[in-house]
């Protein structure tokens, strides 16, 4: 299943440093309906593509969302900060 959409960074209120953005609710649902093994956390394979850089994590399901963490390497090189809006196409693995 490949996923593309615009969504705002946010930094976890938790953790400082720690990026996110979150898969909107539609998409959301279609993902959580997927049959697959249970993994740690029910997180969910992904390979995510912010601009030039690709990379390999898994979403986190909470609030009826998933949560794509953005690694710092990430942020450095495609020059994001906080509130930005930024298009994120995900493939997604499992299921």
């Amino acid at each position: 299943m490949r996923i593309r959409f615009t969504a705002e960074v946010y930094e976890w209120t938790a953790r400082r440093n720690w990026f996110f953005v979150d898969v909107p609710p539609e998409p959301s649902a279609d993902i959580s309906d997927q049959p697959r093994m249970p993994r740690g956390f029910d997180s969910v394979r992904v390979v995510a593509t912010v601009g030039g850089t690709t990379w390999s994590t898994s979403i986190f399901p909470g609030g009826g969302t998933y949560a794509l963490p953005l690694k710092k390497a990430v942020l450095k090189a495609e020059g994001i900060a906080e509130g930005d809006e930024i298009e994120v196409d995900l493939d997604v693995l499992d299921g």
